[in-house]
């Protein structure tokens, strides 16, 4: 089987480093693709430490992936070699069940096939990542990315970008909405980019003031500091829609009172701890509180399409692959501004 250099770790408690790994050859349906940069996710060490459990090893992170085609196989019909494309969480699905028929293959019944850390639809075949020169994935999984964008900046758009757009398009995002970001990270970031050029009215919540010069540079109209008390009285009943991108404990009730009648708060983020919710603060208004988990292959094109019209990209670090340990060291502290992408030429 043909072979790549990767960056893996061999477990949990030791430090990523090159690798040698195997790639399966280029099948009838499949596309061969030399990857040019790949964005550094935070769900990548929550995996890489096994904070979620379950984590297989060796493993090569990275699910944020663009590159260029290098080989088609035989029945591709919709990439040629020397398009640009990117790669994003999964990489297969059963593709036959009521969720896969809806292009919702994140929910698939029997599982979906994710990048890395996970296996095949053999449930044999470990899946490595995108921290590798090259991937071959089946071309229905497979994202066309426009020459348009900066390719480096772009790499986070197949996980921050998509995690982001799918909550303001469920919602029916439009001109004049309300729509509040809660805390300016890799994510939040991304979600103020969008759904200001959605047309949305956008308040970025932070607890630090220091960021909203930033918040405000990304497109945000407004800034509430929510570490100030009476943030949540000036701002009670205002938001059409709530992006929650914090994984740190917080209370949601208290943003749920930022809600209008009928309005929603999705999460994004992932405390580790499950947070108490009041019955009265979804009561008082019909409001949701709901969840949202990336997107499906249709609506991964659709956002990266709308990126390329709009000139949207993530603001990125680029940083060689021999940094990936020192930059998650910096994410855990919230070092960055606001996505390290290791360019996969130095390997």
């Amino acid at each position: 089987m043909p072979t790549a250099k990767a960056f893996a770790t061999p477990s949990a408690i030791e430090p990523l480093g090159p690798l040698q790994i195997e790639r399966r050859e280029v099948g009838p349906h499949d596309v061969r693709i030399e990857i040019a940069f790949c964005g550094v996710c935070h769900s990548d060490i929550h995996q890489v430490r096994n904070e979620w459990g379950g984590s297989i090893y060796p493993m090569v992170p990275g699910h944020e992936i663009v590159g260029r085609i290098t080989a088609v196989g035989a029945h591709v019909k919709g990439f040629k070699a020397g398009d640009l494309a990117g790669v994003g969480c999964m990489v297969d699905s059963c593709r036959t069940c009521a969720s896969c028929k809806r292009d919702l293959e994140q929910f698939c019944e029997k599982g979906a096939a994710f990048t890395y850390n996970g296996t095949e639809m053999d449930r044999k075949t470990p899946t490595f990542g995108g921290y590798s020169d090259s991937v071959v994935v089946d071309e229905a999984f497979v994202l066309h990315v426009s020459e348009k964008l900066d390719l480096a900046a772009a790499a986070p758009l197949l996980c921050a970008g998509i995690t982001t757009y799918s909550p303001l398009r469920h919602w029916n995002t439009k001109k004049g909405d309300k729509v509040g970001v809660v805390g300016l990270g890799g994510l939040g970031h991304m979600a103020v980019k969008l759904a200001a050029a959605m047309g949305a009215e956008v308040t970025m919540l932070s607890t630090s003031k220091s960021k909203e010069a930033d918040a405000r540079r990304l497109g945000a109209h407004h800034f509430g500091l929510t570490s100030d008390e009476a943030t949540f009285k000036q701002l009670a009943g205002r938001f059409d829609l709530i992006i929650d991108t914090i994984s740190a404990p917080h209370d949601y009730n208290k943003y749920l009172g930022l809600l209008r009648v009928e309005g929603a708060m999705v999460l994004l983020g992932v405390p580790p701890e499950p947070t108490p919710v009041a019955a009265h603060a979804l009561i008082g208004g019909r409001k949701t509180l709901s969840g949202s988990l990336i997107g499906g292959i249709k609506e991964t094109q659709e956002m990266l399409d709308f990126c390329a019209e709009h000139g949207i990209v993530s603001d990125i670090e680029l940083i060689p692959v021999q940094q990936v340990n020192e930059a998650y060291t910096r994410m855990m502290k919230g070092d960055v501004r606001y996505r390290f992408v290791l360019d996969m030429k130095t390997l």
